[in-house]
């Protein structure tokens, strides 16, 4: 556990390093960092020795002043080329949305966690509290995060328990290990998946998958909205739509017919 703290300390202090150089418009001189860090000098040096030695950061020859690299520039490109999917989704998002006229969502797993890339507001704007651009969401209680689920293994999907628990959010939601699985067979029977008040009470969603190039769902889309209006005959009527919006989406990423 103490071996555990000092790693976490130390990752810390290396963020800290990180964010005062990338703050700096220039080189700047070791113990000009250590002080805007609040750091000895000796620890600094071995931080940023580390960045050097990983080619995170590089030691200018003549003044000796340390900077950051365009290595960091090479994975912000790598994390933001994950997100390209958000431009290609949102005219078919904004169109699901009005066609259903209640609100449109697009996630992507992230940790074992669903997080929202895009959401498009119904006519009431009902959902504007629970459905945020980057918020995060369980996927045992989300029509698109049971999605994400069809594909885990049987050891992943116990290790999601351990790691994140099944909550039970409503008296609807699936909080075993034995509902959750049943629930997952029945969404790859179907090719869906629905949220009924099982992350909110009043609220019911139809979710359907976006597929990469190798057929591998790697988001997913879904329509929301209030009990009252999500009944189990205008779901059926949705259905149709939600899904043929995800393949659409799958078509431009290249998913194999």
């Amino acid at each position: 556990m103490e071996k555990q703290t000092r790693l976490n300390q130390s990752v810390e202090k290396t963020l800290q390093i990180i964010e005062a150089m990338a703050n700096a418009r220039e080189p700047v001189r070791l113990g000009d960092l250590a002080r805007e860090v609040d750091m000895p000098a000796s620890t600094t040096l071995r931080m940023v020795g580390t960045l050097v030695e990983h080619r995170y950061a590089y030691q200018d020859p003549v003044t000796l002043r340390y900077a950051l690299t365009m290595k960091f520039a090479q994975i912000g490109a790598m994390v933001s080329a994950r997100f390209s999917i958000r431009d290609i989704a949102r005219p078919t998002l904004v169109e699901l949305s009005r066609r259903c006229d209640e609100s449109s969502c697009l996630a992507i797993e992230e940790d074992m966690e669903v997080i929202y890339l895009d959401v498009v507001d119904g006519p009431d704007g009902m959902l504007k509290i629970t459905q945020r651009i980057g918020k995060r969401a369980p996927m045992h209680s989300t029509g698109v995060g049971k999605l994400m689920l069809t594909q885990y293994s049987p050891a992943r999907l116990q290790a999601l328990v351990e790691k994140k628990g099944l909550l039970r959010l409503t008296p609807h939601t699936k909080s075993t290990l034995e509902e959750l699985t049943k629930e997952l067979d029945a969404v790859r029977a179907q090719g869906y998946a629905l949220d009924d008040e099982e992350c909110e009470l009043g609220a019911r969603c139809i979710a359907a998958p976006i597929r990469d190039y190798e057929g591998r769902i790697t988001a997913a889309i879904s329509v929301s909205g209030p009990v009252s209006r999500m009944t189990r005959a205008r779901i059926l009527e949705l259905v149709p739509l939600v899904t043929d919006a995800a393949r659409r989406i799958s078509t431009a990423l290249a998913c194999p017919e």
